[in-house]
């Protein structure tokens, strides 16, 4: 940025809408202003942050006007948690921005043909509707400016969020309003026995500190697990926790921990320990039962998950004879879901526990018409693959954000099946896939789903076609 843009400060920008990442937009002197924190409709002064040839970045530091869509913020960490960033805009617009969001998307990347976009399906909880949360410990507290300037001497250890961009501070979370049932309570009775028992919190820079990580994981059926991640291996307060855990909280059905001494929070390469009652639990949907093991990844919306899901199954369209690809099946819960309408469902996914779960949700649902292989992708999905089984009459394709590897594409070109299901938590790659199957498909319907409210991210699926 030049020196003549730094700090600069643009007076009575309006703020005209909302653009993508959650950031909004004003415009001044010809060029794109890029604003967070701020709602459609507001005058705000912005000191520039950023800027190059065609666009600016900036702070909002002083309100001439507030937007008539905004809201109050119903959480006392909003603004430096992050996490949900829309809350000051009501939900009706939030919807309506991710709708558009989709739109946008398509007409400037996909660049094919597409149907009008449907309404978004928005979700019927806005507010504890997650069912997992990580929650991170820390001896490194963030503290306000104000708390700085007061020269207090405060106690730093934390149990919460990362600031943004902060990967050595922690927000000390009181009460968050993305997870109900145990989880505030869990999250708070153990940051007060640890710090009433002089336990160490995680120092990341050091690298030291017994408790580092908590874990917690709620179902629709009322269960719940509580995984407690050790950064060292301590014989005498490990099983102290764990033990306050089960005593205080008998309602949790699955008490795990893990000891990770290694340099990041992951632990899927880690033995857990099953300190109390089972090593997973159990989500319901259409009477199904899906098994959730500590390393299995889920829906993190389970209500909105089911929503998803059924579009997914209705724009499959399958009539009981199909031979169904579910690809990037993770464990299998779509799969397992439109197993029951279709001939057979051949599941392909990364993560080879993820397969081993997906088997035995078949398993434990006495389905008997899906296979499951592990491997990367690009690699399973080739000819021989093909050659070893009946060919898809439907693809249904659910990739990371990242979306589908170049080689994936080219082999569902090759295959031709009628219909592909493409079920995306990116739009943007969503659509630059879709610019590629556009040699061959067409756009039949697209269906925004909004898993998570008060934030800018969409769901997205869309039904493509064959070409006649």
């Amino acid at each position: 940025m030049s020196r003549k843009m730094k700090n600069k400060v643009v007076s009575n920008l309006l703020i005209e809408r909302i653009a993508s990442e959650g950031k909004c937009v004003g415009h001044h002197d010809g060029k794109v202003v890029f604003v967070s924190g701020v709602a459609p409709g507001d005058v705000v002064d912005v000191r520039i942050t950023k800027g190059k040839s065609s666009f600016m970045e900036g702070q909002a530091i002083n309100f001439h006007e507030y937007s008539t869509d905004r809201v109050e913020p119903f959480c006392e960490h909003f603004g430096t948690c992050g996490g949900c960033k829309w809350q000051h805009i009501n939900y009706e617009l939030q919807k309506d921005y991710k709708r558009q969001q989709v739109v946008d998307q398509f007409t400037r990347i996909a660049k094919v043909p597409i149907p009008e976009v449907l309404p978004i399906l928005g979700s019927a909880q806005t507010r504890y509707y997650r069912n997992k949360l990580d929650f991170t410990f820390s001896n490194k507290k963030w503290l306000t400016l104000e708390q700085i300037r007061s020269e207090e001497d405060f106690d730093r250890n934390a149990l919460g969020f990362h600031i943004p961009k902060m990967f050595d501070k922690i927000i000390d979370i009181d009460h968050c309003y993305l997870q109900g049932g145990i989880s505030n309570d869990v999250r708070n009775e153990l940051r007060s026995f640890a710090l009433e028992n002089n336990l160490t919190f995680y120092d990341i820079r050091e690298q030291v500190g017994l408790l580092r990580n908590l874990i917690i994981r709620t179902t629709s059926t009322g269960q719940s697990m509580v995984i407690v991640q050790f950064g060292e291996d301590n014989p005498d307060q490990i099983p102290q926790v764990m033990e306050f855990l089960k005593a205080k909280f008998p309602e949790i059905t699955s008490l795990l921990y893990v000891i990770n001494t290694k340099g990041n929070e992951t632990f899927h390469d880690l033995e857990l320990v099953t300190f109390a009652g089972l090593p997973y639990i159990e989500e319901e949907m259409e009477g199904l039962k899906f098994r959730i093991g500590p390393k299995s990844f889920y829906q993190t919306n389970s209500e909105q998950a089911y929503e998803l899901y059924k579009v997914a199954r209705d724009f499959a369209e399958l009539k009981g004879d199909e031979v169904v690809y579910d690809l990037y099946t993770g464990t299998g819960t779509i799969a397992n879901f439109v197993a029951k309408k279709a001939k057979q469902v051949i599941g392909v996914e990364y993560v080879e526990a993820a397969i081993e779960d997906a088997k035995l949700n078949s398993q434990i649902n006495e389905i008997d018409n899906t296979l499951f292989y592990a491997g990367d992708m690009k690699d399973v999905l080739n000819e021989e693959f093909i050659s070893q089984h009946a060919r898809p009459d439907v693809i249904i394709t659910d990739p990371p954000r990242a979306g589908m590897h170049e080689d994936v594409i080219t082999m569902l070109l090759r295959l031709e099946a009628p219909t592909i299901v493409y079920v995306s938590c990116n739009p943007a790659t969503q659509a630059r896939d879709v610019a590629l199957l556009g040699e061959k498909y067409q756009v039949e319907r697209i269906q925004p789903v909004d898993m998570f409210p008060q934030t800018y991210h969409v769901e997205n699926v869309i039904r493509l076609t064959l070409k006649s």
